[in-house]
């Protein structure tokens, strides 16, 4: 005979589990927090904006579980090398976020990728985004979707594919990050790496558009307030029209030039500014000396400066400081290659000069 203490045991079990039951025949995907059908509707959405961008190289559509990319034009090459790439955009998504503006963000994901690739001398083919969200918000991702479009356009490459994946619970609903992802090709004996860069050689720059994506920890630091935007409308003009400007894609023009002229080394200044980007290309005993009177002005990084209370080195180790890419060539190549930018519509200044390195792998004067 079972105990009355054994029989409520039962019992309170059974109530228990058919409570579970309840609870889980409720439990669906969506409120989960997923929702499939909004995930279909996007990228049904989004489907003309990235057909807009592919090449006659793509092969199929948007929707497949992998991308295909019609390589055969590869047999013209002698030695044809793949480049690849990833990036993202930091914090300034937060930004854009606290802004409620997020058709330019795309923008700079494609830049931060297409760029680092060119710096080797190579032709960016096709762009694969990653997009990670609290929650799918269509209208937001579209224009999120818009700007890579746009961004492929500018640099001349297809967008493939991508994946938009909502994180609930691990990401507040109006959060979102960005991953790019780029490959290219060169002719393996057209690789631009720095080992022939020498002493005498001239070093370009080409005016960025802004910070670009880097250095957006420090600017939030300095002009939000309590993580909130400001309210004066001058400053809040200021982080809408000059520090979220997207970042310059400087692919077309590059790749004319280097037709043109003898490029020996390229730096896409990012993260790190001058002093981490620049060592990068140089043989080690060689040095960048950059003349501070030959840098254009600029209002804009001028204020950050003064601002930040920044030293130089430490916020030329952060920003780009309104140069977003080097170019070193020979010097007998420095006139013509400032004018074949200039006529691509950069704004391109002879900044500097390699020189035989005493101390510092780039110093100013």
């Amino acid at each position: 005979m079972y105990s009355t203490n054994f029989v409520l045991i039962i019992f309170c079990f059974q109530e228990e589990l058919f409570k579970m039951k309840k609870i889980n025949s409720k439990i669906t995907y969506k409120k989960s927090g997923v929702d499939t059908h909004a995930g279909q509707k996007f990228v049904s959405m989004i489907r003309s904006k990235v057909h807009s961008t592919h090449d006659r190289n793509v092969l199929g559509g948007i929707g497949g579980f992998s991308a295909a990319y019609d390589v055969s034009f590869l047999k013209n090459y002698k030695h044809p090398v793949l480049l690849s790439g990833t990036d993202g955009v930091g914090t300034k998504i937060e930004i854009a976020r606290l802004l409620n503006k997020h058709d330019t963000i795309g923008i700079d994901l494609v830049a931060m990728c297409v760029n680092d690739l060119l710096v080797s001398g190579g032709e960016p083919l096709f762009f694969l985004d990653y997009i990670s969200c609290g929650k799918l918000n269509i209208k937001k991702m579209n224009q999120i979707v818009a700007g890579i479009s746009e961004g492929c356009k500018l640099a001349g490459v297809s967008l493939v594919g991508g994946e938009t994946a909502e994180h609930p619970g691990i990401m507040k609903e109006d959060e979102y990050d960005l991953g790019g992802f780029a490959v290219g090709v060169v002719e393996k004996d057209k690789i631009i790496d720095g080992k022939n860069i020498k002493t005498g050689d001239i070093i370009i720059g080409l005016e960025s558009s802004g910070p670009h994506s880097n250095g957006f920890s420090l600017l939030r630091k300095l002009y939000l307030k309590k993580g909130n935007l400001p309210e004066k409308k001058a400053d809040l003009e200021f982080i809408k029209n000059d520090l979220m400007s997207p970042t310059k894609i400087y692919v077309k023009s590059i790749l004319q030039l280097i037709q043109k002229v003898q490029v020996k080394g390229m730096v896409h200044i990012t993260g790190g500014g001058f002093y981490e980007n620049i060592p990068r290309v140089l043989p080690k005993d060689l040095c960048a000396r950059i003349q501070k009177k030959l840098l254009p002005e600029n209002e804009v990084f001028e204020k950050i400066h003064i601002d930040s209370s920044m030293s130089h080195k430490e916020i030329y180790s952060v920003l780009n400081m309104g140069i977003g890419y080097v170019v070193i060539v020979p010097e007998k190549d420095a006139e013509d290659s400032i004018n074949i930018l200039e006529s691509l519509g950069e704004e391109a200044h002879i900044v500097g000069q390699v020189v035989k390195k005493q101390k510092d792998t780039v110093e100013f004067q």
